[in-house]
């Protein structure tokens, strides 16, 4: 069966000056991908997470930095990148505007905070 989810119908949830809009996701009828539409206005960062999948991110607009293991990686609309599972990842807006990223990962995959337990992100689910 093939599952159309419309910009109208699509669940956005907010986090840490992020708003994610739920694209392709087991709940939404794709059995093995998640994706999902990052937006996130200068200053946001996300908190230090692991992931249990690889994770991969395309740059729309704007520039994301990601930090993999201490080190800092600048990425620019038009650019990806992907993220292994297990590495330390913190990801942030720091330029002067607004970016957009469309992200994936496997379906089922998970984030951890710092000691915390494994959980599937309500946009990735």
């Amino acid at each position: 069966m093939v599952n159309l989810i419309t910009a109208a119908d699509a669940p956005r949830f907010g986090q840490d000056g992020f708003d994610m809009t739920g694209l392709a996701a087991p709940s939404r009828g794709c059995a093995t991908l998640s994706t999902w539409r990052i937006h996130a206005e200068p200053g946001a960062a996300s908190p230090v997470h692991h992931l249990t999948s690889d994770e991969a991110f395309v740059v729309v607009t704007g520039e994301l930095t990601a930090t993999l293991d201490g080190e800092d990686v600048f990425v620019r609309a038009g650019d990806s990148l992907s993220v292994p599972p297990g590495v330390a990842v913190r990801i942030a807006n720091r330029g002067a505007e607004p970016f957009v990223a469309i992200a994936s990962m496997a379906a089922g995959g998970q984030a951890l905070v710092g000691d915390g337990a494994p959980f599937r992100r309500p946009w990735a689910a």
